[in-house]
Order: structure tokens, then sequence, then C-alpha cells
């Protein structure tokens, strides 16, 4: 695991969507039918990215559903192995990686 924190969705949607487009968070929660409260709190790393917000997101700015669920996502299990530390590894494996597919294919 990288010491380092992923970037927060809000943080890309602020630097490589808003700023850039000169999109305000007004206009995106317009856009999306949701309120500026909700956009702002993604924006300021306050609110995750739910799967219902990745669609709406996609939708209003062009991208894949699956970019902003991929990058909660990294947040999401950054988070939880710091919040876990050593006791997953604790955990004993009962299905030996070769048994199954461990990703699913593309």
């Amino acid at each position: 695991m990288t010491e380092r924190r992923p970037t927060n969705p809000g943080e890309v949607l602020r630097e490589d969507f808003l700023t850039p487009s000169e999109i305000t968070q007004d206009q995106l929660a317009e856009a999306m039918g949701v309120s500026r409260f909700r956009v702002n709190e993604i924006v300021n790393g306050k609110r995750a990215i739910t799967a219902e917000t990745a669609i709406l997101l996609s939708k209003a700015l062009g991208t894949s559903a699956k970019l902003w669920m991929n990058l909660q996502m990294a947040v999401d299990l950054f988070d939880a192995e710091k919040k876990l530390g050593g006791a997953a590894d604790a955990v004993r494996c009962l299905v030996p990686a070769t048994d199954f597919i461990t990703e699913t294919p593309a």
C-alpha cells in the first residue's frame, strides 16, 4: 500500500472539470438535478461519490460513471487499509488464489 492517499474525487471534479471549463457548482448542481449543497460537499471532500452521483456526474460532464466510482474506491480502500492497520494480516485465507478469479475480465 502506498503512503500517499489517493486524490479525492471532489478535487478531481474541481481541478480537472469545473475550474478549467469555468463551470460553477450551481451550474453543475442544476445540470445534475441535485442541490448545490450536495455538489459543494463532494467538491470539498465531505461527501463520497455514490453510484447514483457517479451516473449523474458522467451525464453532466461527458465522462464514464466508472471514472468517478474508481476514484472513490481508491480513496475508500486506502482509508480502510489505514484504519485496519495490521489487523487484516491476521485474516486466514480459506481459498487459495489459484482456485478463483481475483479480478473480473475487462
